[in-house]
């Protein structure tokens, strides 16, 4: 058959003579064996090229001796690389029946494909069920060494450090056991790469893939006498890279492999490096993926130590151990004071950088194994395992007091907490986690009723027993239940306390303050049910009766001389960020017929920080409508003058603390003088609160402050007294 018609059908043929060893080969079947010639005396000289582990099989067929079924084997050539061909006897030829006669099938492209489709399959088994990389990046490197024919392979990844200032190190590599590769192998590991560092830097920075031609003298390849002395010749190098949904490009790291023969042109390995990096690449995406989301579920974000979720649960584990091999442990519980007032004066900005700061000592000064958490809030604990040294234990309590005294220093601010410590003990004091933490948080309430900055470890010959703490906690929840029917069967009223006119006397406005009085005629002080109703969702439902009355309470003024009085209102936080606040007020407004400009709505320092921009979009909203609004306890908070000037206010609230010592104190004398000035130049109505002296008042008209509030002036009346006390409001 011509040579044409063979190379169309793609196969050639092979005769062979067992008696003389004779091979006779058509031109196709020479070029698939890299044979010179069409002829060989011998089988070794027609099989030069064969793969030498598929010669001895090879020999069987082509002589007889094996039976006639078809075998795959490997030839490699310099020019054309490894080919895979099948070879397939054919039945005697009539004309020569000695002689053994068959077929040579080219089936590199179908062996190609189903070694990928092998190895894609293999590798996506390998990495879809991984838990670490690290656990399936040898034999992913195994797996394509063996497939593909490579000699050696490793994977290269960024030491810890980032690309900033770390080197890519070889962190996992493979050869044949029957290769001689461990000096090469040795000098890759000690090796460190820069990114754009030798080949693997150049392939890691560039993101493309680089064949190396002759690993011996490329100048790219830092390994070259390592590799000549090895065997290896040329070796192809692809980066493992991907894209988050942010569209920011990774780079986990870069795979490396060669071989001992030259470069080969049809190597596979080029073909299927963009899906075997796309595959690493997936994987180390889901693998972080799912980092972030355990670190999130373990985590607290703020100060990076154990969430309560996570102590919690780890305190319950060491419970379990400690309890089955007889073990002992101490639980700190950790609550930081004054911590509150810092918020208040300072915002959460400040709050947090204390929060933070205080929770990198605890790191410092409990490293592993202790566990140190956050259990909410300001709340700190450590699981301190047992050393049998009482007093280092006692040691490490002295200096957690001593880290929460240093100040903190926030916009070049000093910020000053201390620390109340409970200690409780397993098993003494309890032998589950919440049997712990409520010994360790009864000590430490000790601690705070002796004047905190303390520690105390916790002891059932207290007073304050774990039976006492019980009985605190069902009074709160006893008050909070009792608060939430008080709200439904009228047991709340408003008092109102007059704002005066310093100078004529003259009532300009009122403040509407919540009162609760049982029906057996109790009256519970609003300094203790408001806290707990701040606690629950409560304070919500409280502040929008206070003012669903103050507003019912203005519509009945109605046509008396006190019409157009207006009244001050207090409003939670979770109230002024929330968005709909002025469509419900423009509701209620409207509904019994009171003007907007009529009710002042009160609003902290502290509030207003807590989220800026939401609660100026809701002032602004509310003053569109009509409403004022004032803004409370001014002085105490942290707010800018650049703030200040862009509020949609009408008027400033002098804190009570200024007040105080305004008659013995210059400096509160000159704060109080300066607010005062503020709010001329704003065009602000000033309020001073809590004047208590005719001194404090004196200096106050002395600043030329115009309105005050305080016991002195007027105490807290209902409404029907208010009436009959100032018969006529003040108008400007």
């Amino acid at each position: 058959m011509p040579a044409e018609l063979e190379r169309a059908a793609g196969f050639g043929q092979w005769w062979h003579d067992p008696l003389t060893g004779h091979s006779l080969l058509s031109p196709v079947a020479a070029e698939y064996l890299e044979m010179p010639g069409d002829s060989a005396d011998s089988l070794y000289a027609c099989f030069g090229h064969v793969v030498e582990d598929d010669i001895p099989e090879l020999i069987r067929l082509w002589t007889g001796v094996q039976s006639e079924r078809p075998l795959d084997i490997r030839v490699i050539g310099l020019a054309r690389g490894m080919r895979w061909l099948r070879v397939t006897p054919l039945p005697p030829d009539p004309a020569r029946p000695r002689w053994r006669r068959g077929l040579l099938h080219d089936i590199t492209d179908l062996t190609h494909a189903a070694v990928r489709e092998r190895l894609g399959y293999a590798l996506t088994e390998y990495l879809v069920g991984t838990h670490t990389l690290e656990d399936a990046i040898t034999n992913v490197i195994q797996l394509i060494c063996r497939n593909l024919g490579w000699d050696w392979g490793a994977y290269w990844s960024m030491e810890e450090g980032g690309a900033a200032h770390g080197q890519l190190r070889c962190r996992h590599f493979w050869h044949p056991p029957d290769r001689d590769l461990e000096q090469f192998s040795e000098v890759s590991a000690e090796l460190g790469m820069a990114p754009g560092e030798g080949l693997v830097g150049r392939v890691w920075s560039s993101g493309r893939a680089e064949w190396v031609e002759d690993m011996s003298t490329d100048a790219r390849f830092l390994r070259r006498g390592s590799a000549q002395m090895c065997g290896l010749w040329s070796g192809y190098v692809f980066p493992v890279t991907y894209a988050s949904d942010d569209g920011e490009h990774h780079r986990p790291g870069v795979l490396e492999f060669y071989s001992s023969l030259a470069r080969q042109p049809d190597a596979q390995l080029p073909k299927v490096s963009a899906t075997i990096g796309a595959l690493i690449a997936q994987t180390a995406q889901r693998l972080e993926t799912e980092a972030v989301i355990h670190r999130l579920a373990q985590v607290d974000e703020m100060t990076e130590l154990d969430n309560r979720a996570h102590f919690y649960a780890q305190l319950n584990r060491h419970c379990t151990h400690s309890q089955r091999q007889g073990g002992r442990f101490a639980l700190m519980f950790i609550d930081l004071d004054r911590f509150k007032p810092i918020n208040d004066a300072f915002g959460h900005e400040a709050g947090n950088a204390v929060l933070q700061g205080f929770a990198r000592r605890l790191l410092d000064l409990a490293p592993p194994p202790a566990r140190v958490g956050r259990l909410g809030g300001d709340e700190f604990a450590v699981l301190v395992p047992d050393s049998g040294d009482e007093r280092a234990l006692a040691a490490l309590v002295d200096n957690v007091l001593a880290a929460a005294n240093r100040p903190f220093v926030y916009e070049d601010v000093a910020l000053n907490v201390s620390a109340s410590i409970g200690v409780s003990r397993f098993p003494e004091n309890g032998l589950t986690g919440p049997e712990l933490l409520r010994s360790a948080d009864a000590a430490m309430y000790r601690v705070k009723q002796n004047g905190r900055n303390g520690s105390n470890v916790f002891s059932t010959s207290s007073p304050d027993t774990l039976a006492a703490q019980r009985a605190r906690l069902a009074q709160r929840l006893a008050i909070e239940a009792e608060l939430r029917d008080a709200l439904q069967t009228g047991q709340l009223h408003l008092a109102y306390q007059p704002i005066v006119d310093i100078a004529s006397g003259g009532l300009h406005g009122v403040e509407a303050l919540i009162r609760w009085r049982k029906p057996d005629g109790e009256v519970v002080p609003p300094d203790v049910f408001i806290p707990i109703a701040e606690q629950s969702d409560l304070i919500i439902d409280i502040g929008r009766w206070v003012l669903g009355q103050a507003l019912r309470d203005l519509a009945s003024l109605q046509g008396s001389a006190l019409a157009p009085l207006k009244v001050h209102v207090n409003m939670a936080a979770s109230e002024f960020t929330s968005s709909a606040l002025p469509d419900t007020l423009r509701a209620m407004s409207a509904e019994l017929a009171v003007p907007a400009s009529q009710v002042v709505l009160e609003l902290t320092e502290s509030m207003l920080m807590r989220q800026p921009e939401q609660v100026k979009r809701v002032m602004r909203q509310l003053r569109e409508i009509g409403f004022e609004i004032s803004l409370d306890d001014f002085g105490m908070g942290h707010s800018s003058l650049a703030m200040l000037k862009s509020l949609p206010i009408s008027s400033l609230k002098i804190d009570r603390s200024f007040v105080r010592d305004l008659a013995s104190g210059d400096r509160d004398r000159a704060i109080a003088q300066t607010i005062v000035n503020l709010g001329n130049h704003l065009q602000l109505e000033v309020i001073a609160e809590g004047i208590e002296s005719q001194a404090q008042l004196g200096v106050l008209a002395a600043c030329g402050c115009r309105f005050g509030q305080g016991f002195l002036l007027g105490r807290p009346l209902p409404l029907e007294e208010l009436i009959r006390t100032f018969p006529r409001a003040r108008t400007r």
